[in-house]
């Protein structure tokens, strides 16, 4: 016997939701903030969307849209290695995946706290393979400026992601 499905998730709309406010995610993520002393950087909203889904509905966040979002990501943001970011954001589900347990029904710092240890290790990760790619060590500071920017916009990014959430897939 299968469980009932509310109204809002049997919806074409409601199945649709993480791929929309993923792909409004990509897009907002290649806005640069224009900052005094720093090159354009950004908060990577793609990366906090990637994980709320990836946390709450794995279902509606497969693989394959996973893939082409970050492949659009790197389209839009003219890098000369595309398919970087498609890389990270797939290893970046799969690590959620595998500690979901340890994210879902816990309170926001919780979350907040494991969204920090994934956005590290993607990071560090980011900076490590555009470093062996460039065959030269990359200063690390735009990494890391990114990734606490990142972290601290979480939880705008959450709370967005939770009303959307909330609006369209009542579990």
């Amino acid at each position: 016997m299968t469980p009932a499905l509310s109204p809002h998730e049997s919806g074409f709309v409601g199945r649709l939701t993480p791929f929309v406010t993923t792909l409004l995610f990509v897009l907002v993520s290649v806005v640069p903030l224009q900052i005094p002393g720093f090159a354009a950087v950004t908060p990577s909203f793609a990366l906090m969307a990637v994980f709320h889904w990836t946390c709450y509905r794995p279902d509606l966040m497969p693989l394959s849209l996973v893939f082409l979002l970050g492949l659009l990501l790197d389209l839009l943001n003219g890098t000369p290695y595309v398919g970087i970011s498609a890389l990270l954001l797939l290893l970046v589900r799969t690590a959620v995946l595998t500690q979901r347990r340890h994210f879902v029904n816990r309170d926001f710092p919780v979350l907040w706290l494991g969204f920090l240890v994934i956005a590290a290790g993607n990071f560090a990760l980011s900076w490590l393979i555009i470093s062996l790619m460039h065959m030269a060590v990359l200063g690390v500071r735009p990494f890391v400026f990114q990734a606490v920017l990142t972290v601290a916009c979480f939880p705008v990014g959450s709370y967005l992601l939770v009303r959307a959430h909330r609006a369209f897939l009542r579990d």
